[in-house]
């Protein structure tokens, strides 16, 4: 049985309108994006096709820090269909590939799952990335922007996940970083134009924000 093409119905279904930037096209973009880099890197296109599917079903953000909600909704979706090594694999890295703050540790990931979280990351950066940062940021009722606060560098999981910061520190915090937390080749060729990109769109942010006048130094 061709397990991916139900999965992708299956995972539609569940996200399809949902507002935060996780919806079902999030998820299509990363399953793309996974196995062109899990191509290239000549991983185990099954684990990666199906961890990118199923990544999002019950991301930890939405279920107070709980990071088993999603590895336990695909055990249950995948047990039927695939052998128990493959289901295991795709819950590891389903219970892993999540930022949860800038010095918080990342878990060692397998060669599919490094393709996984790249794409993940990938599309959290560059133009899409932008839009989805402030679609979350208004699903959450954060402002776009306070000069008076700061970004913060986040130490465990728990100060990140009760995070009430701007959208604006919200670049600062994760997005610029994940240039240089890219795991493969392929994502880091990638992430160098979707990195500019935002970079270009802060300086216009704040050039915009002071009534055009640019300022020295903002980046």
């Amino acid at each position: 049985m061709d397990i991916i093409a139900p999965t992708a119905d299956h995972v539609k279904a569940l996200l399809s309108g949902e507002g935060s930037g996780h919806d079902w096209w999030h998820t299509e973009r990363v399953w793309r994006m996974a196995k062109r880099i899990g191509e290239a890197e000549g991983a185990d296109l099954l684990v990666v096709e199906l961890a990118a599917l199923l990544h999002d079903i019950a991301d930890w953000k939405f279920h107070g820090g709980d990071s088993s909600v999603g590895p336990k909704l695909a055990r249950e979706w995948l047990g039927p269909h695939v052998a128990p090594a493959v289901m295991q694999h795709v819950c590891e890295i389903l219970a892993s590939i999540s930022f949860k703050g800038a010095a918080v540790e990342q878990p060692v990931l397998s060669l599919e799952g490094r393709a996984v979280q790249d794409a993940d990351r990938l599309d959290a950066i560059g133009a899409i990335g932008i839009a989805r940062a402030f679609a979350y940021g208004g699903s959450k009722g954060r402002p776009i922007y306070d000069p008076t606060s700061k970004p913060v560098e986040h130490r465990t999981a728990e100060s990140y996940l009760r995070s009430n910061g701007t959208t604006i520190n919200h670049f600062y915090e994760k997005l610029l970083l994940l240039k240089d937390r890219m795991n493969t080749a392929t994502g880091r060729a990638i992430a160098e134009q979707r990195h500019e990109f935002m970079e270009e769109y802060l300086r216009q942010f704040y050039e915009d924000w002071e009534g055009g006048v640019r300022r020295a130094g903002r980046a």
